[in-house]
């Protein structure tokens, strides 16, 4: 079974072939992060017309890499859904056109459901395992029982860990993206010099906040009297950075608890999303699932950013099961994995 996967949903135009095997026969990702750093963050509308300019040539380029044709397809997957409207639409439509132009089937994917799934396209585990999806856009933690089935333990009530990455990254004058530029800075700093606060820290329950911290980190910023200097930056990076996975660490500790009480049989956390690709984010939570008795799985920094490969599984593991969906299904802004879950105004998870 051949998928082409294709991802618009935010700012990096993607494409990628799987198959049934679990093999990646081509990935193509176009990020558009020289588009949006004159800006210090992603424009909605530069994003659109970025993936208008850019889909039908990395879709072909991904076919190519994985040497097959249209024909050989068993069907075509897109990112319906939740993400950036204009960008989705791209996306959406592209998949529709060769699904009818190649008289194939069309799968509607959640980009959600893409981050939750990929650990089982990169170590074929079973469900039902435990997810953090922390990016730029998204902070949850939800049980993963099955395709198309999960449970929300918890989410941001704010802002996501990854635009709080952003935003202190700007402050300090680091530039965009910042993710890795927080990180880079935090490698010579001191992460105790600055006493930053732990949201949500002792409360029960497994929802995020990070509106308080970058407010702190601000804080910090005003009380120095001087703008900052080089080692002032580093060791703001470093507090921040040791903030931000303390707090994940908590708030995945008590899911940890109510995941096991759930399923006594649980094996595995599974971390996915930008902020996964963060090195000393990952071996906290690492740690964490050590001392739980789970086996911590984050895949690689190419699969944890968004790309057409983590679709295109999502979309096999979905058709493989027989599902398949109509090609006036409607592409949408919110979409949350829970729909029982109660609406969350953050996060892009409101229903």
């Amino acid at each position: 079974m051949l998928i082409l996967g294709i991802e618009t949903s935010c700012d990096e135009t993607a494409a990628a072939v799987v198959d049934d095997q679990r093999r990646i026969l081509s990935n193509v990702v176009l990020s558009q992060i020289e588009d949006h750093r004159p800006f210090g963050g992603i424009v909605p509308e530069v994003a659109a017309r970025a993936h208008l300019a850019n889909a039908d040539a990395i879709i072909s380029r991904a076919m190519q890499d994985a040497g097959v044709g249209f024909a050989d397809l068993d069907a075509i997957a897109a990112t319906t859904g939740p993400g950036l409207i204009g960008g989705v639409l791209v996306g959406a439509m592209s998949a529709k056109a060769i699904a009818i132009a190649a008289k194939k089937p069309f799968v509607a994917v959640n980009h959600l459901e893409g981050h939750a799934l990929t650990a089982r396209l990169t170590d074929d585990i079973p469900f039902p395992y435990l997810l953090l999806l922390v990016s730029g856009g998204h902070c949850q933690l939800l049980i993963c029982e099955g395709v198309g089935r999960y449970t929300r333990l918890g989410t941001t009530i704010d802002d996501a860990a990854g635009e709080a990455f952003d935003k202190t990254a700007k402050l300090l004058g680091l530039g965009y993206p910042g993710g890795p530029k927080i990180e880079r800075a935090a490698l010579d700093g001191d992460a105790k010099r600055f006493a930053l606060p732990r949201p949500m820290s002792g409360k029960p329950g497994c929802d995020f906040s990070f509106s308080g911290l970058k407010t702190s980190v601000r804080r910090c910023v005003e009380t120095l009297g001087h703008p900052p200097n080089d080692q002032d930056v580093t060791d703001i990076a470093a507090s921040f950075q040791a903030a931000v996975a303390d707090s994940l660490v908590g708030r995945t500790k008590n899911a940890i608890r109510t995941a096991q009480d759930a399923h006594p049989g649980l094996a595995h956390l599974v971390v996915a999303g930008g902020v996964a690709a963060n090195t000393a984010i990952g071996d906290a939570l690492r740690s964490l699932a050590e001392k739980n008795g789970l086996r911590c799985i984050v895949p690689s920094p190419a699969l944890c950013t968004d790309n057409g490969a983590m679709i295109a599984w999502a979309g096999l593991e979905r058709f493989r099961l027989g599902l398949s969906d109509p090609l006036d299904f409607k592409a949408r802004p919110r979409w949350p994995l829970d729909p029982d879950a109660p609406a969350a105004a953050f996060a892009g998870v409101k229903a």
